[in-house]
């Protein structure tokens, strides 16, 4: 079997759960059947690269992703299956499957519906985008859901797509990359270079700053942390300018009320991501719409206990009151969620040993049930049993 892979995101380029769950499917893959990963971006080994219509410089972003996607559907040739992952590539996949003949499956791993804040960040190609999403779903041969909350978000949002079509196959964890344990022999501590103190409680956020991660709730929920506690914010790459004044401005109010607050801006490399998230006391998923999160997976790996909001895919990950709590999140009543955010971090960051405890058993959840092996079998049988239907 040959698979076209089909991609926004691939190494060295990745920004997001998305591009985390490409590059580590086609690892595994590639040990059952022939992989071609066609992506965007730069020139690099290992994938077929497709870019823009030159003659669509300074258009809508849009309207040129949707001409690296003519290119990509194109280059499919070939192939026995198109495989493609969120709106990015998901007109490639649908067209590859009509131009080629051969089934298209696409993994859902957001629904635009559910992300109405990207109009802010994409203006009218949030409308393009979601007209590209709803034509991949709908007329995909299979439907890839992360979780189970998310093919009920699949349904819910597409009623014309047949309940039959739609898998669940999770997100996964690397549990050798994603380790408890200190910097590497030899290389200089993450902790020591941000000036993070490891003698008290660390209570970690990692994400992008969207609205979706919910850092703005973290933020205001921090001003009710315990006096001991020390907030570590991997936050960067801003949807808007607006959002990144407002992050900002949060930011500078907490810090000039309580001290402790580190936050870093840059993209770390994973293993001082790693490093700082097998510190971590709690790690906080504040999201207010997450059809699963990888990073509470990674946390998890790591041993560290989870503090997350009850959205989507996340109790499928967490299990509350075993590897972390689960926070209730509703839209119309973000002062409760906050108080309760803040409950929670305080209740297991001043208590180490039941955040050991959890941690313990968030590592063992995370490495038996969440392997990557296990996720490239469960997504090689989708394929197969779509094939076999044709």
């Amino acid at each position: 079997m040959r698979v076209a892979m089909m991609t926004k995101e691939y190494p060295p380029e990745i920004y997001g759960g998305a591009g985390v769950h490409v590059t580590e499917l086609v690892a595994h893959l590639r040990r059952l059947c022939d992989v071609d990963v066609h992506c965007m971006g730069a020139p690099r080994d290992g994938a077929f690269v497709h870019r823009p219509d030159p003659e669509l410089g300074g258009a809508n972003p849009a309207l040129s992703t949707l001409s690296a996607e003519l290119r990509m559907a194109q280059a499919a040739d070939g192939a026995d299956v198109a495989h493609s992952h969120t709106w990015y590539t998901g007109l490639a996949g649908h067209l590859a499957g009509a131009l080629h003949d051969i089934p298209h499956i696409v993994t859902a791993h957001s629904l635009e519906p559910r992300r109405p804040w990207k109009a802010e960040q994409l203006g009218g190609g949030y409308r393009v985008s979601s007209w590209s999403e709803r034509n991949a779903m709908e007329h995909a041969d299979a439907v890839i859901a992360v979780s189970a909350g998310m093919r009920a978000d699949v349904l819910d949002t597409y009623p014309a797509i047949d309940p039959a079509r739609v898998h669940v196959v999770h997100n996964g964890i690397d549990s050798q990359v994603w380790h408890p344990g200190p910097a590497a022999p030899g290389t200089t501590s993450v902790l020591t270079a941000r000036g993070i103190d490891p003698g008290r409680p660390i209570v970690v956020f990692v994400g992008r700053i969207t609205r979706q991660k919910g850092l703005a709730h973290l933020v205001a929920a921090a001003h009710a942390f315990d006096p001991s506690i020390q907030l570590v914010l991997c936050a960067g790459a801003p949807d808007t300018a607006e959002l990144a004044a407002e992050t900002e401005a949060a930011v500078a109010e907490l810090s000039a009320r309580r001290n402790g607050v580190v936050w870093i801006r840059d993209m770390l490399p994973t293993e001082q991501v790693r490093e700082i998230l097998s510190a971590a006391t709690v790690f906080v998923c504040p999201s207010v719409y997450e059809p699963l999160g990888i990073v509470n997976l990674e946390a998890m790996a790591c041993a560290t206990a989870v503090v997350a909001s009850d959205v989507g895919g996340i109790p499928e990950v967490v299990q509350d009151g075993v590897t972390g709590w689960l926070v209730h999140y509703n839209s119309y009543e973000t002062e409760a969620f906050e108080h309760a955010l803040a409950a929670a971090v305080n209740e297991i960051a001043t208590d180490a040993d039941r955040a050991a405890a959890m941690g313990r058993a968030g590592r063992a959840r995370a490495t038996a049930e969440f392997s990557w092996a296990r996720i490239a079998q469960e997504t090689l049988e989708v394929y197969a049993d779509v094939l076999s239907r044709r």
